[in-house]
């Protein structure tokens, strides 16, 4: 990660976009803006981010088709929405956003939430074992410190970053209960103020991407109490 951090801004409102742009460049961080999916492809394509500030209501490709895609690539994003109830959270959340920030809302929560993510982001390192390790599990190969993941078919499988924290911590206690606070600890690391829900909707895709025709689901959901990877894990 670069320091100081790299942001990008995507507001179809100039006024916003500018004022967002300047409030976080007043804290240290080099920002970029993008009016819309074109030109923030474009961007990405020149210098990598740290996080995406990314507008929900854009013209052209909508926030959540751009979430899904920057999800897939493992980017971080901080989704904007003036649809601020807990469903649109939650929809938001689902399609792979690590945090959700209503409009309007104050500048100062915006770096607050951003400066979470990057804690969050550079906290996982610590616990990411030797590049040599690979976890092997109901025909699965898993390398965490590589991020790479490799479904029994042999092929590829993306996951974001806390994706890959969330499985890390379950194939490293396979058969142990995690109650949901210990897995907000073991992927969003010491001081992170994840939303209501943000474990159970992490989880919820961790298992759709983990989801094999013919296969049982690996991880098990134990009502009021957390969730256990059911699978055998081998280590080597």
């Amino acid at each position: 990660m670069t320091d100081p951090s790299e942001i990008l801004v995507v507001d179809d409102d100039a006024s916003i976009r500018e004022a967002l742009c300047e409030y976080l460049s007043q804290h240290g961080y080099c920002v970029r803006g993008a009016r819309d999916a074109v030109e923030m492809d474009r961007l990405l394509t020149q210098r990598a981010v740290d996080v995406v500030v990314l507008d929900l209501m854009l013209p052209g490709e909508d926030g959540f088709s751009i979430c899904r895609r920057l999800s897939a690539a493992g980017q971080s994003v901080l989704m904007l929405s003036a649809l601020g109830t807990s469903m649109d959270r939650v929809v938001g959340l689902e399609t792979g956003a690590d945090d959700y920030l209503a409009k309007p809302f104050e500048p100062r929560e915006l770096l607050a939430r951003i400066r979470a993510l990057r804690r969050r982001r550079a906290a996982a390192p610590t616990a990411t074992p030797p590049p040599s390790a690979t976890f092997t599990f109901a025909g699965w190969r898993f390398q965490p410190a590589e991020r790479l993941l490799w479904n029994p078919n042999h092929a590829a499988v993306a996951l974001t970053p806390l994706e890959y924290a969330a499985l890390q911590a379950f194939v490293e206690r396979s058969g142990r209960l995690l109650s949901r606070e210990t897995l907000m600890l073991l992927i969003h690391g010491p001081g992170a103020e994840p939303f209501d829900r943000s474990i159970d909707l992490l989880i919820s895709r961790l298992r759709r991407k983990l989801a094999c025709p013919g296969q049982a689901e690996l991880i098990d959901t134990v009502r009021g109490e957390g969730y256990r990877f059911n699978a055998q894990v081998q280590r080597s």
